[in-house]
């Protein structure tokens, strides 16, 4: 009907009777044969967004797993690395000169105390030993007839038969022959200590290294600094490991109540901690360049299987057992310098992002040191989820420690160190 009364309109003249009437009632009409449109164009844009609304409104939450932390004994330990060493280190060197005549080792072999190692010519040394004895026997024969002097005199001074001053030097003899079988006597020791150390024999047991010097060659034994090294004989069981530790360590370990000198070492080539020792050293300085302290473990080697120069990861008991709560380590999250967990708080599912204190790793559980309580309802899974949204759906997880593996060094803390499970009682 607008239509047609609108085409009316504008098919009549423009010259018609009524110029002013004209513009005012075409106008009017158009205005009526829009409002339909706007209408309709309201009714959708009012559907749309009434529609997203609705669709917001019926979005579900979405869901992470929760679990309470679990708390379990564990041992904590500093790391080090350091290198073994042998507990003895002998460089067998001969206390007579002379020509080297026998050899009775193997190179490399082990050696017990007191075995024969090298032999050198023994004859002339036999022979000063002969010439030695012989005048220990010349002075025992002066010292007889110096005594058998003595008493003649002695028997005749009653007599008057001799002088006082004559008994004088008689006894005086008698004390100097005395004195001349001493000096003989000793020196047939020395002649005979000269033929027991053309024997070489090892002082320690150990491993021995290779010979320094062939059968044939002559050696030096006048003096410590110019005697000639034969082979060299290393302690190893037990054995020492030497590691040096950095001043935060070396506190850390006086300010323990409960410190422990027991420590496990690996070697580069394992993954499990298998050498077991103790500290039995620690120096009494700091080293003024580098600011760490030198200290030195026992570690048992029945086996000779560890060697000196063999360089080992170390750690260090850090006190006693304690009992820690522990999360899986994908529930920690860093957000710029510190550490956060998601918790759960209240019924309405309202998430709180918890500021803790990490730990080390164990089993690919994280040591929680601070900042959570075992009644903390922990998001385990979904953690996404929870870092963007302030409500969330939960249901109930359950925690549990991986196989162990190898550990993993502490995130938090400026000194590496781990942790372990403690061993049941």
């Amino acid at each position: 009907m607008y239509l047609s009364d609108l085409q009316a309109d504008t098919a009549q003249p423009l010259d018609s009777g009524q110029p002013e009437a004209q513009p005012r009632f075409t106008r009017k009409r158009a205005a009526y044969a829009a409002l339909p449109i706007a209408g309709l164009l309201l009714f959708g844009a009012y559907g749309l967004i009434g529609g997203d609304k609705a669709q917001a409104d019926t979005q579900p939450l979405p869901t992470v797993t929760v679990a309470q932390p679990i708390e379990k004994s564990i041992v904590e330990w500093d790391d080090y690395v350091g290198r073994f060493e042998a507990s003895q280190a002998v460089e067998i060197r001969p206390r007579v000169s002379g020509a080297l005549t026998a050899i009775h080792f193997k190179d490399g072999q082990i050696v017990h105390k007191g075995q024969l190692l090298f032999t050198i010519d023994p004859r002339p040394f036999a022979a000063s030993l002969a010439e030695a004895r012989a005048r220990a026997a010349s002075a025992v024969t002066a010292l007889a007839l110096a005594r058998a002097d003595l008493a003649r005199a002695n028997r005749l001074i009653a007599d008057q038969a001799v002088s006082a001053e004559e008994v004088d030097s008689l006894r005086a003899r008698v004390q100097s022959a005395e004195a001349a079988v001493a000096a003989a006597r000793a020196q047939v020791q020395a002649r005979r200590l000269d033929v027991e150390f053309t024997q070489v024999r090892a002082p320690i047991t150990g491993r021995v290294s290779d010979r320094r010097a062939d059968i044939g060659n002559l050696v030096s034994g006048d003096s410590a600094a110019s005697a000639t090294v034969l082979t060299t004989i290393n302690a190893l069981d037990p054995i020492y490991f030497a590691f040096d530790g950095s001043e935060a360590l070396y506190l850390k370990q006086r300010r323990q109540k409960a410190g422990s000198d027991h420590v496990e070492i690996r070697l580069q080539d394992e993954a499990d901690y298998k050498w077991k020792g103790k500290v039995d050293f620690t120096d009494n300085a700091l080293n003024d360049g580098s600011g760490t302290i030198r200290g030195r473990a026992v570690i048992r080697n029945p086996d000779y299987f560890l060697t000196p120069g063999l360089f080992g990861n170390m750690r260090l008991a850090a006190g006693g057992a304690r009992n820690a709560l522990l999360v899986p380590d994908g529930a920690v999250v860093t957000d710029q310098a510190r550490k956060i967990v998601y918790v759960i708080k209240g019924k309405d599912g309202a998430v709180e992002a918890r500021p803790v204190e990490a730990g080390a790793l164990i089993g690919g559980l994280r040591v929680i040191r601070s900042g959570l309580t075992p009644r903390d309802r922990v998001v385990i899974s979904g953690v996404q989820f929870a870092a963007t949204a302030p409500k969330v759906q939960t249901i109930a997880g359950r925690i549990e420690a991986a196989p162990a593996a190898a550990p993993v060094r502490s995130v938090s803390a400026p000194a590496a160190s781990q942790a372990t499970f403690a061993a049941a009682r």
